[in-house]
């Protein structure tokens, strides 16, 4: 990655896309979009600068955000024809769910390169994931396949920004080992996490647990193991129905590496079908981290869309890198 900009997100969809007209031009302008463009029709390549957007929620194959919900503001919004329209025809867009370009892009040139049944698990605010099937991402009849976060594992559980009750991401994800962080604070079982957070058990996010299991502090590493063991029920689940080579763990909690793969890893065992009977499916951190979104939409856009076999492909063969590859389930 050569440059990098953040802005948060608020408002309304206009708002949204707001925001992501200031990063496109504040990118573009950083390199030129011209002489990108010139350079690009130069080597009869491209008539106009690929731009990639990834977006969480229900994206359509027309760059609509038909429904986002942890980004309701969105709900609705067409970012591709707006934001096309405010930038012109210097750029060519592509839009997508965010999650999907994450895991085309761990397939293309991260940890699940080279490899054909690959389960994408973004843990960040919600879950986000992509599905690889026989070397095809799985998009579904409207483009709204894996959206993980969203399976019921309690419907009893609490309700749900997507209007149901119970679903994986309640528990399971960043902001969910933020709450359970916070209840055991309340509980007065979670003193170092607490102190992290400023002293504040209002300020508790799962950062503040996984610096202070780092610390090997018992009280954060046990929160770490429940919330490890719902992770771990959600993955099995997608292991039973999948049966993917490797499990790939994205979004912002995978920069906590093995703090939080490690109890995963060891939950997962129990929630595996036929475990002993089966090679285990192999677990690892997204090597592109929280980026991935960004670098997949990018080489989305760059391919048309395309699958992520052919970028993976044409990025090698630029970068003179050879292919890597897990090694088969079950070997040591």
């Amino acid at each position: 990655m050569l440059l990098e900009q953040r802005l948060a997100t608020f408002g309304r969809g206009r708002s949204i896309v707001d925001t992501l007209e200031e990063l496109c031009r504040g990118l573009l302008a950083a390199f030129g979009a011209t002489d990108l463009r010139d350079e690009a029709k130069e080597v009869g390549e491209l008539a106009s600068v690929p731009t990639g957007v990834g977006i969480a929620g229900l994206v359509d194959g027309a760059g609509v955000v038909r429904f986002a919900p942890n980004l309701h503001a969105a709900d609705g919004t067409p970012v591709k024809t707006m934001l096309q329209e405010r930038l012109g025809d210097a750029v060519e867009l592509y839009v997508d769910n965010d999650a999907t370009c994450a895991g085309a892009a761990e397939w293309s040139h991260g940890s699940a390169l080279g490899l054909r049944d690959v389960v994408f698990v973004a843990l960040g605010t919600g879950i986000g994931g992509a599905i690889l099937a026989d070397g095809r991402l799985l998009r579904g009849e409207s483009n709204f396949a894996a959206e993980l976060g969203h399976m019921v594992i309690d419907p009893s559980g609490p309700d749900c920004g997507c209007g149901r009750r119970g679903c994986w991401e309640l528990y399971a994800s960043g902001s969910a080992l933020g709450r359970l962080a916070h209840a055991a604070a309340l509980a007065g079982r979670a003193t170092l996490v607490q102190e992290i957070a400023g002293g504040d058990p209002a300020g508790i996010r799962g950062e503040h647990v996984v610096e202070a299991a780092g610390a090997h502090d018992r009280e954060a590493g046990a929160i770490l193991e429940e919330f490890a063991s719902f992770v771990a029920l959600g993955l099995g689940n997608l292991a039973s129905i999948f049966d993917p080579e490797l499990i790939v763990i994205g979004g912002g909690l995978s920069r906590a590496g093995e703090t939080v793969l490690g109890p995963v890893r060891d939950c997962f065992v129990s929630h595996l079908e036929g475990h002993g009977y089966r090679p285990t499916t192999t677990i690892a951190a997204a090597a592109l981290g929280d980026r991935g979104g960004a670098v997949g939409a990018a080489l989305l856009a760059a391919s048309r869309g395309s699958e992520p076999r052919a970028m993976g492909s044409a990025l090698a063969s630029r970068s003179g890198e050879e292919p890597r590859s897990h090694p088969p389930r079950g070997a040591s």
